[in-house]
This record gives C-alpha cells, sequence and structure tokens, in this order.
C-alpha cells in the first residue's frame, strides 16, 4: 500500500521541483545571514570599543577601506574556526538562545527608558508598553526554555565568559559608565 508521502515511481517532478527550491532559498538565506553578521558585528566591536568596553585596537579602520578591519579579521577567523568543527546544530541552538537573550534584554530596555526617560526622542516608539515588551519577554523566553539542555549550559558559559571580561576590563574602562554625571 503507498501512502500519501510514497511514490511507486519516485516523487513526481513538482515536488523535485518545490525541494530544489527550498534548498537554493535556504542557500541563499544562510549566505545572507553570514554576510549581514559578517558586516554587522566588527562594527559592535569597534563601538563598544569606542565606549572602551573593548581594547582600543577594535577602533582602528583600515585607511583604504574605512572599515574596521581587526574586528573584521578577527571576527572572520573566529566564525570559520567554529565552522570548521562544531555541530552546526548545537551552533543554531546556542545562536537561538543568544539572539532570543539579546531580544529579551532589548525588551526590557524598552520599559526601563520609557520609565526613567520618558521625555527622551524617539523617532520609533513600541506601542503598549509595558505590554508589548512584556509579551515578547515571555515569547522570547518560551522559545529559550524549549532549547536543550546542553544548550543553556553553554549559553551560561559563554554568558560567565563576557561578564569576567566585563568586569575585569570594560567596567573599569568605559567611558559611558565613568562619565561626569554633568558633562
Amino acid at each position: 500500500m503507498i501512502t500519501a508521502l510514497q511514490f511507486a515511481d519516485g516523487p513526481p517532478a513538482i515536488l523535485k521541483a518545490s525541494r530544489l527550491i527550498i534548498a537554493i532559498g535556504a542557500v541563499i538565506a544562510m549566505g545572507s545571514v553570514l554576510l549581514v553578521f559578517q558586516l554587522g558585528q566588527p562594527r559592535i566591536f569597534m563601538s563598544m570599543s569606542r565606549d572602551g568596553l573593548l581594547p582600543p585596537v577594535f577602533c582602528r579602520v583600515h585607511p583604504k577601506f574605512k572599515t574596521p578591519y581587526v574586528g573584521t579579521i578577527l571576527t572572520g577567523l573566529f566564525v570559520a574556526t567554529f565552522a570548521a568543527f562544531a555541530n552546526i546544530a548545537e551552533v543554531v541552538d546556542l545562536t537561538n538562545i543568544g539572539t532570543l537573550f539579546a531580544f529579551i534584554l532589548v525588551s526590557i530596555g524598552v520599559i526601563v527608558l520609557r520609565r526613567t526617560d520618558p521625555d527622551r526622542p524617539r523617532p520609533f516608539r513600541v506601542p503598549w508598553v509595558p505590554i508589548t515588551p512584556m509579551i515578547s519577554v515571555v515569547a522570547c523566553f518560551y522559545l529559550m526554555y524549549k532549547l536543550p539542555g546542553i544548550t543553556w549550559i553553554r549559553f551560561g558559559i559563554w554568558l560567565l565568559v563576557g561578564l569576567v571580561i566585563y568586569f575585569l576590563y570594560g567596567a573599569r574602562h568605559s567611558r559611558l559608565r565613568n562619565a561626569k554625571p554633568n558633562a
């Protein structure tokens, strides 16, 4: 007996074509995400370096191309090393938990800033604060909760490493944190 997903002579041509289209779309999507990451992360490092949260070497801009080349090279080496040795499923889970955690922090930040600095000029305002950000926090945490336990352990280790770097280096060097209140 043939079920709905089994075919006597193999899948029909339309199914083969749709699989090919989805596979091509996935490759293009992954490539574009990696490209945006490779363009964005060095600039985040450059901004953090300008504030003193990272060493000044991350502020260096290439004289000809006007890009933060040290951060670009280091980010590329880090990503390439991980890609060469890591299991893609585990990397995806770690990326998911990190991104969801960042979304949670942004949502909480919206609530905090709306209360602590209500008159700040905002080109975009989140509607229905604090309800919308709280829905975001709950939804992101639910998705995080569904990730495997080993992902939580790895996330905890990376978070701890980041906190150690911040408290040993960034907190003392932060220009924003050490700014005079009336400056």
